[in-house]
């Protein structure tokens, strides 16, 4: 078990020189590598940096990079235009879409008792370690898994197994570790490195990914003053150190404490990244522990046109809407489908306030119908982007005719959080 590179601080910022540097003297430490697979993110971390490390990869290995899998999960397969944009370095042909209903080997299964044991009784069923075949059988021997480490609802802290067992992962793996974390409580998981659903994937990892030729290459993004985006820190490494460094330095660069909760606050979601609810809902995620009772979500999403990037799930998200953890319980306990199909079960709850705060979309390409129809506000984009425009406002406080609201340009960057409800 080695680490390669640990290279940052809440202040470093690492140019695209560093960065290349850095990522060719890890590489050179494994020796000689001839059939290399990159796994970076799409387009929804494009902050990651994945794409520009990935263009790296290629310079370095040439022809020996034989396949590029990005790790999207339920999502979309990237188009070519976002696959142009993202990674304007790397031959289009190499890339290969990861299909998580039907392109999965199961490896082994963590035992129910396990999983009993994590929830806290509240669960009763084994998880099955899954994983693109392309990663189980396409005899490569180097598997570069590339991302980056930041707060998450599902998972406590992202990256590191999470970006080959849910990002490559199927169906029931990515069902069953969403349901553990929406169940177990996103409050008390976002921010922390360690938890239940993070023990299930580390347990699945020392069981049945030992024997791959994994390679971990993980950035540490942050905001600079002028709200420019700052590489903080480059971790590659083979074990789970190297996830651990840059969780420690994901919390200092990512973790905002508010001095007073927040009474109304106004979220941007970029077109290029954001496409639908299931994407944008980092909005209320990310920002729901700083937001005081009573508080008020507004949501700009001129690149929104759908709620689930899967059709199965955008038709689950349309019918069941985001009515809060007890209607969403009742809905899975009367209703099949739902019950098969726990992910979106678990964003259901996960993008839902409880009634606590309200939350108004504004997406630039669903009608009020379909907003209020699933239990959202909605507002009319061109009126709140003239009210409240993007390019004036600055990250954290600002006044709007005589209005405080707090302003956040990318909800996908950060964690924000009172200390009341830490």
């Amino acid at each position: 078990m080695s680490l390669y590179c640990a290279t940052g601080s809440p202040d470093t910022d690492l140019s695209p020189q560093q960065l290349n540097d850095l990522l060719a003297e890890s590489l050179a430490k494994l020796g000689e590598r001839n059939r290399v697979l990159a796994v970076p993110p799409d387009q929804s971390r494009e902050h990651s940096r994945a794409g520009e490390l990935t263009g790296y990869v290629f310079k370095y290995y040439g022809d020996r990079l034989k396949a590029v899998l990005p790790a999207i999960g339920t999502h979309t397969p990237m188009r070519l235009d976002q696959l142009d944009h993202m990674f304007p370095a790397v031959p289009k042909d190499l890339f290969r879409v990861h299909n998580w209903r039907t392109d999965v080997e199961t490896l082994g299964e963590v035992p129910a008792e396990f999983v009993y044991e994590q929830s806290e009784g509240k669960l009763n069923y084994a998880w099955p370690a899954q994983v693109n075949k392309l990663i189980s059988q396409g005899g490569f021997d180097l598997i570069l898994s590339i991302g980056q480490v930041v707060p998450h609802e599902v998972i406590g802290m992202a990256n590191y197994t999470k970006n080959i067992l849910v990002g490559t992962g199927g169906r029931e793996g990515i069902n069953r570790s969403h349901y553990l974390g929406a169940v177990y409580g996103m409050e008390r998981i976002m921010g922390r490195a360690m938890n239940p659903v993070r023990n299930v994937f580390n347990y699945a990892s020392d069981l049945f990914l030992r024997h791959l030729p994994i390679v971990y290459v993980q950035t540490v993004v942050g905001r600079k003053a002028d709200g420019g985006l700052a590489v903080r820190g480059l971790f590659v490494g083979d074990d789970i150190e190297c996830f651990q460094l840059a969780a420690e330095l994901s919390l200092k660069v990512n973790f905002e404490i508010v001095e007073k909760q927040i009474n109304k606050a106004v979220v941007y979601l970029d077109p290029e990244e954001f496409h639908s609810t299931w994407i944008g809902n980092k909005a209320v995620y990310r920002t729901r522990m700083a937001l005081a009772d009573g508080a008020e979500l507004i949501i700009l999403a001129p690149g929104v046109k759908e709620f689930g990037e899967d059709k199965g799930i955008d038709a689950l998200i349309r019918k069941y809407g985001y009515r809060g953890t007890p209607a969403t319980l009742k809905a899975v306990n009367d209703n099949p489908e739902l019950a098969g199909d726990l992910s979106a079960a678990a964003h259901l709850i996960h993008a839902s306030s409880e009634g606590r705060f309200t939350i108004t979309w504004c997406p630039g390409q669903l009608s009020r119908e379909e907003v209020e129809g699933v239990g959202y506000g909605y507002g009319d984009l061109k009126t709140m982007l003239a009210r409240y425009d993007p390019q004036k406002l600055r990250h954290g406080y600002n006044q709007v005719d005589g209005e405080e609201i707090f302003f956040i340009a990318n909800p996908g960057l950060g964690l924000w959080a009172h200390r009341s409800r830490l």
